[in-house]
């Protein structure tokens, strides 16, 4: 049949490959199989053909109209939006990324005061004062602290990246930059709490002459308060410098305009099924 066909006519021809009007087989060219195999192109359906409704099972994905990824869950999955209406995921996440980057200053805070030296004092009878005139460990905590809590944003950054994979994108930024934040707080305080009972003690009962030290402390950064809001400056700022400074550098360099992985769909584009030839003498009769 041609193009210029009546639409009359072409309903001669029925799904089963006879002729509606004799019964007789309509001849069928090379391998092309009729619609009754799934395989009928979109534009040459049958009037019978139900509007709207999914491609029937068998279609090879090659035909038109027919869906590449049927069957293929798990690369649906992985599409940008997939779960999109899993609107309330984003935020949860970015609430347990800063939850833990902040607990995570415990450790940090006991790994600086392992590292960095305590400053000797002496006890007089004005108080306890520097062993020595121009101690050079507190400018050494503040070194230990800033190093320490740099490396743990950057590394805390490129970690976030590297797992959530699915959640990049400016909420990870935020999470990631507020969790270094509260880590470095975290971590000053209890870093600096580490013998300062001894330490006060010391200060209140020791005679003059006795020789002992001053737990870390920061002398580079700190918190103020302006009312209720705290307000952290000086190293303290660091870890959420180093964090959001390396999640940028990341998303920068990241191939995919999403950020997100997207999956590469000629790679998994199934085959089509054996006999199938999209040549063009092997459509169907028309």
């Amino acid at each position: 049949m041609s193009p210029d066909t009546p639409e009359p006519e072409r309903a001669r021809e029925r799904t089963d490959g006879t002729d509606a009007r004799t019964g007789d087989a309509v001849p069928r060219t090379g391998n092309a199989p009729w619609p009754g195999d799934g395989a009928w192109p979109a534009r040459e359906q049958p009037p019978g053909w139900p509007g709207g409704l999914p491609v029937p099972a068998g279609t090879p994905v090659t035909a038109p109209g027919a869906d590449p990824l049927a069957g293929y869950p798990g690369v649906v999955a992985q599409l940008p939006g997939a779960d999109a209406g899993r609107s309330g995921r984003p935020l949860l996440t970015a609430l347990a990324v800063v939850a833990l980057l902040t607990a995570l200053g415990v450790p940090l805070g006991l790994l600086w005061a392992w590292a960095a030296p305590a400053t000797p004092v002496r006890q007089t009878p004005a108080g306890a004062v520097y062993a020595t005139t121009q101690p050079e460990q507190p400018i050494a905590a503040d070194g230990w602290f800033s190093l320490l809590t740099l490396g743990f944003g950057v590394l805390a950054a490129i970690a976030l990246w590297v797992v959530l994979r699915r959640r990049r994108g400016p909420a990870g930024l935020v999470a990631v930059t507020l969790g270094g934040l509260g880590a470095a707080v975290v971590a000053w305080q209890v870093g600096r709490r580490i013998g300062l009972s001894t330490f006060q003690r010391l200060v209140e009962t020791a005679p003059p002459g006795t020789a002992f030290t001053k737990p870390v402390d920061l002398r580079a950064g700190g918190v103020d308060w302006y009312g209720p809001l705290p307000l952290p400056h000086g190293n303290l700022l660091l870890a959420a410098f180093g964090a959001a400074v390396t999640y940028t550098l990341l998303a920068g360099w990241s191939r995919w305009p999403s950020l997100r992985p997207e999956p590469e769909l000629d790679a998994t584009w199934p085959p089509p099924p054996p006999g199938f030839s999209s040549a063009p003498g092997d459509q169907p009769a028309r």
